[in-house]
């Protein structure tokens, strides 16, 4: 494994966790809700009166942020490396699998272990170790 040491970006980085994790923890304690995604989309399909407003600002600033942030710089070009069919068999798996696991990475992975709740715990352990092993079984033993 090599470092692209051009596109190493520690301090962004660190800056854009940080950044991540204020809101999160405002969130919570501001409206007493986890800011995992998969939970404010869920509550917009089926949605109960009076929870609907904050729901629709949390992804109109999801979409927003980065449209925002291309009127002062130019975006990165994403370059994904699998075909269409690869990506709706990955979305359905991480779709599934978010709903086996009562949640995301964000709800999970960032408000959960904050909040230090075992559940969330083994979650992100459990969809960490299944991502380092399909990146190895994809990129070693299938050879894709």
């Amino acid at each position: 494994m090599t470092i692209d040491w051009n596109a190493f970006t520690p301090w962004a980085s660190l800056a854009g966790g940080v950044i991540i994790g204020i809101s999160a923890a405002m969130f919570v304690l501001l409206n007493g809700r986890i800011a995992g995604i998969s939970g404010v989309i869920g509550g917009l399909l089926k949605p109960v009166r009076g929870d609907l407003s904050w729901r629709v600002a949390f992804i109109l600033g999801l979409v927003g942020a980065p449209l925002l942030y291309a009127l002062f710089t130019e975006l990165p070009r994403p370059q994904i490396d699998a075909g269409y069919a690869g990506l709706v068999v990955a979305g359905l798996l991480v779709g599934v699998g978010t709903r086996l696991g009562s949640g995301c990475t964000s709800g999970h992975g960032v408000c959960g272990i904050s909040r230090l709740s075992p559940r969330s715990l083994v979650a992100t352990a459990t969809f960490m170790a299944a991502g380092f092993a399909t990146v190895y079984v994809v990129r070693h033993l299938i050879g894709a």
